[in-house]
């Protein structure tokens, strides 16, 4: 039978009466059932079977109202006695089910996240049933603002659409000139490069980048044909 609450520290056998000490998660507080005079030993066991102690998050939370044979609350008497100890957790292995062991730090940690998931997951709940026009929370346009203006008439609530719409298109139009620009610079920069390596290339063949004189043509050509005439 899987019993909650009951866990090992090496060789020795414990009941775990706080999972966490407040302030120190890493320490839990546990007593040893086998050590004490068999009537507190025995009621504490019948104790943790019952189902109250079976649902409880914490053992201590279910036998503090229990009483030992002899008329005493268990919680303070095993305060009273000094059976209560506080050990590290990551000292106490725990069977979380009847097939499967844990040390009670691991544990400990599973609980915590496994609490904070569902902590979570109900508060978006609430925030999801209070998300119409009665609940706490007003639904809001894209600039964070109380949709107040759905009250409005048709022809004005066209007009504020009309207005975020301007400003959209505003601000693509900007965001497109500043792609442009950028596209420009970047264009002439490889345009730089390019005509670079056109000229280095021809330098290593060695042909010149640029014709630096050219044949000249007019009166120096007629003054030649005159000269050879008189001759």
């Amino acid at each position: 039978m899987f019993i909650k609450h009951v866990g090992r520290q090496g060789d020795r056998k414990v009941a775990v009466l706080f999972r966490e000490v407040p302030g120190e998660d890493h320490m839990c507080l546990v007593v040893y059932p086998d050590i004490m005079p068999t009537h507190m030993h025995d009621a504490l066991i019948k104790a943790i079977e019952t189902p109250e102690a079976q649902q409880a998050e914490q053992l201590a939370d279910a036998v503090h109202s229990k009483l030992f044979p002899d008329g005493r609350p268990m919680l303070a008497a095993l305060h009273a006695e000094g059976m209560i100890k506080k050990v590290q957790t990551e000292q106490i292995v725990v069977t979380p089910t009847p097939t499967s062991s844990v040390k009670l730090s691991e544990l400990n940690s599973i609980l915590r996240e496994m609490k904070n998931g569902q902590q979570a997951i109900s508060k978006l709940a609430e925030l999801d049933r209070n998300s119409g026009m009665t609940g706490k929370v007003r639904p809001k346009d894209s600039f964070g603002r109380e949709l107040k203006e759905l009250s409005a008439p048709p022809a004005a609530r066209s007009n504020l659409m009309g207005s975020n719409q301007a400003l959209d298109d505003s601000a693509l139009a900007a965001n497109f000139r500043s792609q442009a620009a950028k596209m420009e610079a970047e264009a002439k920069g490889l345009l730089a490069e390019s005509a670079r390596l056109a000229k280095e290339a021809a330098a290593l063949e060695g042909v010149p980048a640029e014709t630096t004189t050219a044949p000249k043509r007019g009166r120096p050509a007629k003054a030649k044909v005159a000269d050879a005439t008189q001759g």
